[in-house]
């Protein structure tokens, strides 16, 4: 797959994420296209990948040997419509967009098949992230060995069945925003407190791997868990934090499934 030709139909931020994972780690594809409505979303991306070729219509990118389509689920039924014309035969289609399946999007491309859906996860701009995958059946297990190769550039791409991907769209995709608010204003808080950034830095970042560790690797229960530390500063407040996660999170799993 090094020597395919790789499209993106969308300049935003999930572009700039799976391009700034390729650079970090020297794994840009021999050729790049996006296409944006955008002309500032264009040159702004040329700005962080001088070697894009940009455009302002989609033909281009539709045209290359993968094509990503890197867009919001509103919008992608349209423009399927218009791209299906622009497909080669042995093009793969990869689609980021959560809600629209492989079957709904083949029946936009006017019965074209070679379709991925992929969750996407804003850590793969630093190779760390968690992007689940499912491959339609036209697939031969060459093409999706070779694409597994490719993708895991941007951290761990687990092939799972479809009509999982909206639960990691909320768990994995989502994840970061729940968290990184508060690890912010966290760090925030340490500094006032006289630490370094480096300081902060570090402990961070070793805090939370125990944190994790210590929930799935300490053969304890979730009670026992949170019974290790018996000072909980934000304790008066789980309650309503609970009731947030769970009003938010399941009204928007239920628009994503419908």
């Amino acid at each position: 797959m090094k020597n395919k030709t790789v499209g993106f139909i969308g300049g935003g931020r999930i572009t700039q994420i799976v391009l700034g994972g390729f650079k970090r780690v020297e794994k840009m594809p021999r050729q790049v296209v996006v296409s944006d409505i955008n002309v500032d979303v264009l040159n702004k991306l040329k700005e962080q990948f001088p070697k894009v070729d940009i455009f302002l219509n989609n033909k281009e990118s539709a045209s290359q040997d993968i094509v990503f389509l890197a867009l919001h689920p509103p919008v992608v039924r349209s423009v399927l419509s218009e791209v299906k014309y622009y497909l080669k035969p042995n093009s793969i289609i990869v689609s980021f967009a959560p809600k629209i399946s492989i079957e709904n999007l083949s029946d936009s491309l006017g019965g074209f098949n070679r379709i991925i859906r992929m969750i996407p996860n804003a850590c793969s701009i630093v190779n760390s992230g968690y992007n689940p995958i499912t491959f339609s059946q036209s697939l031969t297990e060459i093409e999706r060995e070779e694409l597994i190769k490719l993708f895991s550039v941007l951290g761990e791409c687990p092939i799972l069945a479809e009509e999982k991907l909206e639960a990691y769209a909320i768990l994995t995709a989502m994840g970061p925003t729940y968290l990184w608010f508060q690890l912010y204003e966290l760090q925030e808080i340490a500094k006032s407190f006289g630490l370094t950034y480096q300081e902060v830095k570090r402990a961070i970042l070793e805090m939370l791997k125990g944190t994790v560790m210590t929930m799935y690797e300490s053969g304890l229960s979730p009670e026992e868990v949170m019974d290790l530390i018996p000072l909980k500063p934000l304790g008066s407040e789980e309650g309503n934090i609970k009731i947030i996660y769970r009003s938010k999170l399941e009204a928007l799993f239920k628009k994503l499934k419908v």
